[in-house]
């Protein structure tokens, strides 16, 4: 490990590189989720460049050395994207964040300490996997960058050791029955319908499990308003409606007319009426009615607010949320995103499309897994 401090550097410098860092930072975090919805805007690309550039800049005149290697090879790889060489992809915007987000952590370790240590031939061969996805051949460069991701964080990798140790409270062969639930059967019944439902996308496998182990974590972390048994009828029967949705209209990555968006936010309805005649279920139908409800009003079908919002519903949303941020069609079946892109994007959208207080909620159940991925750095 090597160790860098500056002890001639003055306080008010200091304060003014590390306000300048958090600047830059935080425009390229937000430039990077705009580029994931719009990954040929080769202004924003452009943007980050000039921004990613402007850090290692402002960090170079100070001699960090912890953070120059990763910042050389990312602006080499973004130089290459604003100059047209290859396209950005979802998974290159996941790097690049994880590559800031190590930066970040070496400048707030020295704003704190006045020194920070690293590893030097880590962040050597972290470099060297960068530069070569950077200038290798298009036909081995989405593989590259998940050689390199993996390298940061290696829990992209689904049910490994790490995955498995930070949700063991969730976890289990037999998850319904160690819950209690006092509707087992219907649960089962409900998990059962949904299995071939997900079959239809390869992207779905094990999607309502996962969800309902998040979802439950969410409603215990604050006490459980919510009843458990309801909240999991939710969320397995809450995407039904879309076995009725055309394939390929699940797996369009180009934008989308009126009527098809309209054709999706329909399964909505279809999910509810499933439960329609279910009078046990009347709590999970409003769930699934609502989870598409935003706190600023701009959510459907009725464009309700956060107070008017069920908290099951306000749980599922950020569950659902999570589950797809996380498990997004640009990886292989057997990869997840990095946990670090779903967290802030989820922040992002507390108090607008989320609810604030069940966002603050989350990370509180997201921490131990964030702190436990960044010492294993």
């Amino acid at each position: 490990m090597s160790i860098f401090h500056n002890k001639e550097l003055a306080p008010e410098i200091l304060r003014e590189l590390i306000d300048g860092f958090e600047e830059h930072y935080l425009a390229s975090e937000s430039m990077l989720i705009q580029l994931d919805r719009t990954p040929d805007d080769l202004g924003i690309i452009r943007q980050l460049f000039r921004s990613v550039h402007a850090i290692q800049s402002d960090l170079g005149v100070v001699g960090f050395s912890p953070a120059m290697p990763l910042l050389t090879a990312t602006e080499e790889l973004l130089g290459l994207l604003r100059d047209g060489r290859f396209v950005f992809s979802s998974m290159i915007g996941d790097l690049v964040l994880l590559v800031l987000n190590q930066v970040k952590s070496y400048v707030d370790t020295f704003s704190q300490l006045g020194l920070v240590e690293y590893d030097e031939q880590w962040s050597a061969e972290l470099s060297q996997l960068i530069h070569d996805l950077a200038m290798g051949p298009d036909e081995s460069r989405d593989q590259l960058v998940v050689d390199a991701i993996r390298f940061i964080d290696p829990a992209v990798i689904i049910g490994g050791p790490e995955e498995e140790a930070d949700y063991s409270r969730i976890q289990s062969d037999n998850f319904l029955l160690d819950q209690g639930f006092k509707y087992e059967k219907d649960l089962r019944f409900f998990r059962d319908l949904m299995m071939p439902i997900e079959s239809r996308s390869q992207y779905w496998n094990g999607r309502g499990d996962r969800i309902l182990k998040m979802a439950l974590l969410l409603n215990e972390l604050d006490g459980s308003p919510v009843d458990s048994n309801q909240l999991a009828v939710a969320v397995y029967t809450h995407d039904f409606g879309m076995a009725f949705i055309p394939v390929e209209l699940l797996h369009k990555n180009t934008t989308l007319t009126d009527t098809e968006i309209l054709l999706l936010r329909s399964h909505v309805q279809s999910s509810a009426d499933l439960l329609q005649h279910m009078s046990p279920w009347r709590e999970a139908k409003q769930i699934i009615m609502q989870h598409h409800e935003a706190s600023n009003g701009s959510g459907y079908p009725y464009g309700l607010r956060e107070r008017e919002i069920c908290d099951g519903a306000k749980i599922l949303a950020i569950a659902d949320t999570f589950d797809a941020l996380t498990h997004q069609r640009a990886y292989a079946a057997d990869q997840k995103r990095p946990i670090i892109r779903a967290v802030k994007e989820i922040n992002d959208c507390a108090g607008s499309q989320l609810s604030q207080y069940w966002v603050d909620v989350f990370n509180s159940a997201v921490q131990p897994v964030l702190l436990a991925h960044r010492s294993a750095l």
